[in-house]
């Protein structure tokens, strides 16, 4: 089984139902969109795409981004959707980088791309229209393949490219049967029909979209593609969800958290909906609780998995939430038929009760990343003759079994000798009843030592004297963990996958 297959199975079955419909009110039926991927797998075939080749994909979220992603596939080949609105130079080196055969871009941001890509010249080739929207796409192609060190793996469907810590984007490999794993965990759970509408809100350079795009493909439902633009805007979200009769919603804890604040959604009807889906970040209790009263009826779960598992855990939450200041939502147990194991520093299983790193084997998890063999000597460790791979998270089992997030490794400093998680100086923020968001940073100052430092936007009319803010801290963290400044903010920084963006906040005063 091919993730391709689900859409032409749907189409065999129900040709005429709704594969998809856009934010601009366009929609596609199955068999339009298999006949267009069709199309968009005719053009690169002839532009010498072949099986195992990677095509780029720079376009906004439309019918036709859908119909390219499932021609790619029918190619044979493995896509690489990046940001459209990205940098040039970014984009350019992630096609390059993976060797794309080619790259289905819009055709105003070509020229710009052109230049950043290695390999050229590079060729122009007419884009085929799906029928019902309009699409100003063109096919590039290199006059002279991009060299690579690299043979891509058995099975390969996409690489999604992360931030790294050198700088430099990494390549998350995933295969087929990897997508397929998570996939057909979603169809078991959530029970999906035909008759569900399925919200595409992350892009496709986004793991969520994994679930957005191939679980309504599979069960012959219909997927809503929100453009970034009404992504970004709470109001035009509410009225997606009622005019579109959305019934399963998925997202970051962030974009609902707007919803509640400027969607009005007390005053839409979104009774469609039956499953909100969470994930990307921990959602502060007191917004999840704050949402179960507004919207009553769904299940709410959290999913969690970094992009290189899919999502690995899950935790259907109680409705109503456990009525304790101190409640943190639990990550949940193992999914996707995947292992967990909870490791000391050596790699040593720790008891329930005590914290430890979280490793996922199992067939959900990447194949690797693109190009490069250190770090996956890295990411991966093996024990017991299995293949585990390091979260980087630290979690702790609780009774029952249930996991919990504590925090990430690469977030645990050390000051003044004692170890601070900064998700817990956030989490602390989170109590605050007029702080809708916090984020907390560590910079090294040299000399100075490692300054802690919290940013805060405030949902009140004029912002707390420092002195209430310093005091609030010292009742609820112990005076290790204390900020050592206090900064408000309008709005924290998203990046293009709406997580907060931490590392615009080191560069911030």
């Amino acid at each position: 089984m091919r993730l391709e297959d689900l859409l032409v199975r749907s189409a065999q079955r129900a040709p005429e139902a709704i594969a998809a419909l856009s934010s601009s009110g366009d929609t596609i039926v199955y068999r339009d969109l298999d006949a267009h991927a069709d199309a968009v797998k005719a053009v690169l075939a002839g532009a010498g795409v072949k099986a195992g080749d990677r095509v780029g994909l720079c376009v906004p979220k439309t019918i036709n981004a859908l119909g390219s992603v499932f021609g790619i596939l029918k190619a044979g080949a493995a896509y690489v959707p990046v940001d459209y609105s990205a940098p040039a130079a970014r984009n350019g080196f992630i096609f390059s980088d993976c060797a794309a055969a080619a790259v289905i871009v819009e055709r105003a941001l070509a020229a710009d791309l052109v230049a950043e890509l290695a390999g050229g010249p590079w060729h122009m080739h007419d884009y085929p229209v799906a029928a019902g929207e309009a699409a100003d796409f063109v096919v590039l192609v290199p006059e002279a393949r991009i060299e690579s060190s690299m043979t891509a793996p058995e099975g390969l469907a996409y690489i999604l490219y992360t931030s790294g810590s050198t700088g430099k984007p990494k390549g998350v490999m995933h295969s087929h049967a990897t997508a397929l794993a998570f996939v057909d965990w979603v169809s078991g759970e959530f029970l999906p029909t035909e008759a569900d509408r399925f919200s595409s809100h992350a892009p496709f350079h986004f793991d969520l979209s994994i679930l957005d795009i191939y679980v309504p493909m599979k069960h012959g439902g219909s997927v809503v593609l929100i453009s970034s633009e009404a992504g970004k805007q709470p109001g035009t979200l509410a009225e997606l969800i009622e005019t579109n009769r959305i019934t399963i919603w998925y997202s970051t804890p962030s974009i609902l958290r707007l919803l509640m604040e400027f969607g009005k959604v007390e005053e839409r009807d979104c009774s469609s909906l039956r499953i909100v889906n969470f994930a990307g970040e921990v959602f502060p209790v007191k917004h999840l609780r704050t949402l179960m009263n507004i919207w009553p009826d769904p299940v709410y779960y959290n999913l969690y998995g970094p992009t290189e598992t899919n999502v690995c855990t899950y935790y259907k939450a109680p409705n109503p939430l456990p009525d304790d200041p101190d409640y943190a939502l639990p990550i949940g147990k193992a999914c996707s038929g995947d292992d967990l194991l909870v490791v000391d520093l050596d790699n040593k299983p720790v008891p329930a009760g005590e914290e430890g790193e979280l490793l996922a084997a199992g067939g959900s998890i990447m194949l690797g990343y693109w190009n490069l063999p250190d770090r996956n000597a890295k990411a991966f460790t093996q024990i017991g003759g299995v293949s585990w791979y390091h979260t980087g998270d630290v979690v702790v089992e609780m009774p029952g079994g249930d996991l919990k997030f504590v925090g990430r490794r690469d977030r645990m400093v050390k000051r003044r000798g004692y170890r601070v998680e900064l998700g817990e100086i956030e989490a602390a923020l989170h109590k605050h009843p007029s702080i809708p968001e916090a984020a907390v940073v560590a910079v090294d100052l040299g000399e100075a030592g490692l300054e802690i430092r919290a940013y805060y936007a405030w949902a009140d009319e004029a912002p707390p004297s420092l002195l209430k803010l310093k005091k609030f801290c010292a009742q609820n963290l112990p005076n290790y963990m204390a900020p050592d400044k206090l900064v408000h903010v309008p709005a924290l920084p998203k990046t293009s996958t709406d997580k907060i963006d931490y590392q615009r906040l080191k560069d911030m005063p």
